[in-house]
């Protein structure tokens, strides 16, 4: 692994709670790493630490193989090798694209610093924007001289706080993709910061879900997204709710059995004798619930949200649960009729049942 994180902790005095709570995980060369989650859950202080602007309390981290904390050692900053990346871009007004470029290139002759300069200016698409002032360039822009500056001395680890938190959201997923693109093209390693789920999917190669300093899950977004480790997770990526089911074994198979009727085969599910009397709640995705006016379960639509080639609808079924549906745009129904629907559920994943009456929306993408 080119960074390795084993069983880091970092507290602070009269704190009752760890900001960082024996975090574990790796990142292999050339590869993006995302951590998310909500604020103040630990994901700004655990890239601090890797930094080394925060001090190990327990645990260790490694970059290429080498400590650099942890078992007594603290290597400060500049001797990392690592490079950063913040959320204002921290660019110098009074210089010029190429001077803030070159000021992150030490220990080299003018010609050496030019030469870098050209080459990660044309690495991020701003070759002809050596002499312009940063207040002369749009954000996206001074995003990715920012970028480039941190490219410049080839740092063997890259971090990124938030990057794009000042940018427009429309702005923010395409140059989430451009920035993956130039760390790929500069096979850079990089972890990443953010709050947002599209960016995170955008530019990740794995993705690590924090909360209350704690990495509930270190995993691709396809994973995380249909095998939640926690029900942290399933209740935080995603559209979705938790419903009630009953598990039951059925010859060789365990049949999962909910308001919509009986899902798919459970072969990735727990036996029934892993819940008392079987009784546990499953996660549905909203793309598990699929319109369809002959199925024979019915629906009441409570809301519903345009989204351009989708409505995403809330539902409530004759039992009082609550499930929610991406449905294609063209079904424009209104809000209080009834609709039919069924569960198309491809990955089974269930959680201990809790005190809840009834199934609650979980909703962490904007509507």
């Amino acid at each position: 692994m080119h960074v390795q994180v084993d069983r880091l902790s970092v507290r602070y005095p009269r704190r009752e709670r760890a900001a960082v709570d024996s975090v574990t995980f790796g990142l292999r060369t050339g590869d993006i790493g995302v951590l998310i989650g909500p604020s103040g859950c630990g994901k700004t202080t655990l890239l601090r630490a890797i930094a080394g602007l925060e001090r190990a309390s327990e645990g260790e981290i490694r970059i290429s193989s080498q400590r650099v904390a942890g078992g007594g050692v603290h290597v400060p900053p500049e001797r990392r090798r690592v490079g950063m990346v913040f959320q204002d871009y921290a660019l110098f007004p009074h210089l010029d694209v190429a001077r803030n470029v070159a000021f992150g290139i030490p220990g080299a002759t003018r010609a050496q610093r030019d030469a870098r300069v050209a080459e990660v200016l044309a690495l991020v698409g701003l070759a002809d924007t050596q002499g312009a002032m940063p207040h002369e360039l749009s954000g996206g822009q001074q995003q990715r001289v920012a970028l480039a500056r941190a490219l410049a001395p080839r740092p063997q680890l890259l971090l990124l706080d938030e990057p794009f938190s000042n940018l427009d959201v429309d702005l923010r997923e395409r140059l989430a993709h451009e920035i993956r693109g130039i760390l790929k093209a500069a096979g850079a390693t990089a972890l990443f910061v953010t709050h947002d789920q599209l960016e995170a999917f955008a530019i990740g190669d794995e993705i690590g879900v924090m909360h209350e300093g704690r990495l509930h899950q270190w995993d691709d977004a396809y994973t995380l997204y249909h095998r939640p480790a926690t029900r942290f997770v399933a209740d935080f990526i995603g559209h979705g709710v938790f419903a009630r089911a009953t598990l039951k074994q059925v010859g060789n198979q365990v049949v999962v059995h909910t308001a919509l009727g009986p899902l798919a085969d459970g072969a990735e599910c727990p036996l029934p004798s892993a819940f008392a009397g079987g009784q546990c709640e499953v996660l549905l995705r909203a793309d598990d619930i699929v319109h369809d006016d002959d199925a024979p379960v019915k629906a009441e639509i409570l809301r519903k949200a345009f989204r351009g080639s989708e409505f995403l609808y809330t539902l409530r079924l004759a039992t009082g649960e609550v499930v929610l549906a991406h449905v294609p745009s063209h079904h424009d129904h209104k809000v209080g009729e009834w609709i039919g629907i069924r569960a198309q559920v491809d990955h089974v994943v269930t959680f201990q049942r809790e005190a809840s009456p009834a199934a609650a929306p979980i909703a962490s993408f904007p509507v």
